[in-house]
């Protein structure tokens, strides 16, 4: 999540805004907090839950890959039309929708009797999330004094901040605890509580600018070729004339995909915005390390909790020394950033994260905390605090002021494909069979090919970086939940503005 972007103040409705001294201007970031809690948690504490999951329901690996790629093929495809539909029809509108949304396909999720369900329910949450996340931050832009705006990110994102130090926390105890239904049905109760406060105290905002038809096209089309790709890559193993099909069907509809936007007069993913030499290298960078980072944290609970016997609980903790040192850290970052370009560190970020995967290796049977499992996440999150902060900047600042918004959604949308494909393509590669995980001798040879899998995809961003990355950072700084957010998940949520529907 990013401070409000240069250029898109002309978007906020006139008026002076609700003061955050004032009762009405406390809820509002309440609210915000809540929704915004829903989808980051979600999104911590899931990968905790698999190894449960796959024991419930007997399902094998594929079932589990379904189980976080169900959520982002959605999320992904839908994220833009989202922030659309917001400033149409109204931000705080569409938010609440995505709210009660999220929490009726978290409840399914809750009783799915079945894995068919529960990849099915997981599908309908990312319809939520992308009516949800994208009006997080636009209420507050929205609603906000502008005096104020910033003090009110500010604890926004720090109440995120502390949202996704917990998760793990949270995710692990309910794993061991009450069972991993719990996982989805506390999304529940926090919606019931996030619901009437937004209708009461939130006041209503949208963009009166726009206009014109929303891109369901565009939308429909990404969405079904991210599908039909992920298929393909999940069942390869299979080879049967269906997986076939849906490879040629994912690539084919990727082509026509390509070929509406650059034709339609409104689209979702307008092609001119890639004129900037410097935003199409930084999403290519982005494409690599997100790919890296979501292969990794799939695999990484199921290595921890599979291979070295660690609870959930304890494996969801593992992860929290990359966050700790996010939180403290990406302040400083992205000063450094702006301060010496990008350069040098969207090449170092990468390389570091690249020796922490590395460092993973040493993770086996028996693995030790402190001595095996503490520095792989240390130098890790050294990486991640060396890298996000500047390259979110970077993506700001390479395009002009007014579609700021926009390159962070495309942006947003590209981090999410790369780690869904990335999820899909990893076991295959790393030669994982369907019950890898209820073996820990062959998850842990398999992990370790998947670790050098992710780590050159880290060095191939970092080549990139350093050959194509010139042009300094102007001084577009995210929040700390920004960071934390990106490195679990993907780049940060401001709110995604697609070309004016």
């Amino acid at each position: 999540m990013t401070d409000p972007v240069p250029g898109t103040e002309e978007r906020v409705p006139a008026g002076p805004g609700v003061k955050l001294s004032c009762a009405q201007g406390r809820w509002i970031v309440v609210a915000t907090v809540l929704g915004s809690t829903m989808a980051l948690l979600d999104s911590t504490v899931v990968n905790v839950a698999l190894p449960a999951i796959g024991v419930d329901l007997g399902a094998d690996l594929a079932v589990l890959q379904w189980t976080v790629n169900a959520y982002m093929v959605t999320l992904a495809g839908l994220i833009l039309v989202g922030g659309a539909l917001g400033d149409r029809f109204g931000r705080r509108r569409i938010f609440v929708l995505g709210v009660a949304w999220f929490a009726a396909a978290s409840l399914l999720c809750g009783i799915a009797p079945n894995a068919g369900v529960l990849v099915a329910a997981r599908a309908l949450q990312g319809v939520g999330g992308a009516l949800l996340a994208p009006g997080s931050l636009a209420l507050i832009q929205g609603s906000i004094a502008t005096e104020d705006r910033a003090r009110a990110v500010g604890l926004w994102s720090g109440f995120g901040g502390v949202g996704a130090a917990v998760g793990p926390f949270l995710g692990g105890w309910l794993v061991d605890g009450p069972g991993w239904r719990w996982v989805f049905l506390l999304n529940v109760p926090v919606a019931a509580v996030c619901v009437p406060i937004a209708l009461r105290h939130v006041p209503e905002s949208r963009d009166p600018q726009a206009h014109g038809r929303f891109d369901v096209l565009g939308a429909a089309l990404g969405a079904a070729a991210l599908a039909l790709l992920t298929y393909a890559l999940i069942e390869a193993r299979s080879g049967s004339p269906l997986v076939v099909a849906s490879a040629a069907g994912g690539v084919l509809l990727s082509a026509v995909f390509v070929y509406v936007e650059r034709h339609r007069a409104d689209p979702m993913l307008p092609p001119g915005i890639f004129s900037s030499r410097q935003f199409t290298a930084v999403n290519i960078v982005t494409l690599f390390v997100y790919a890296a980072f979501g292969g990794f944290f799939f695999l990484v609970v199921l290595q921890l909790q599979v291979v070295s016997g660690f609870s959930a609980l304890a494996a969801g903790a593992a992860l929290l020394p990359a966050t700790a040192l996010m939180l403290l850290l990406s302040a400083r970052s992205g000063a450094l950033g702006e301060k010496i370009g990008p350069r040098i560190p969207l090449t170092v970020g990468p390389l570091l994260c690249a020796a922490g995967m590395l460092l993973m290796l040493r993770v086996g049977p028996q693995a030790s905390y402190v001595k095996d499992v503490l520095p792989a996440m240390v130098v890790m999150g050294m990486g991640m605090v060396a890298l996000v902060a500047p390259l979110t900047a970077t993506v700001l600042s390479s395009v002009d002021p007014g579609r700021a918004g926009l390159a962070s959604g495309i942006n947003n949308a590209a981090a999410r494909a790369a780690g869904l494909l990335a999820v899909a393509a990893l076991p295959l590669l790393a030669g994982m069979g369907p019950d890898a995980y209820r073996s820990a001798a062959e998850f842990d040879a398999a992990f370790g090919r998947a670790m050098l899998w992710c780590a050159g995809l880290l060095v191939a961003g970092a080549v990139v970086a350093w050959s194509t990355v010139r042009k300094p950072v102007p001084g577009a700084v995210c929040h700390p939940e920004c960071h934390v957010f990106c490195a679990t998940t993907s780049p940060p949520l401001e709110p995604p503005r697609a070309a004016k529907p």
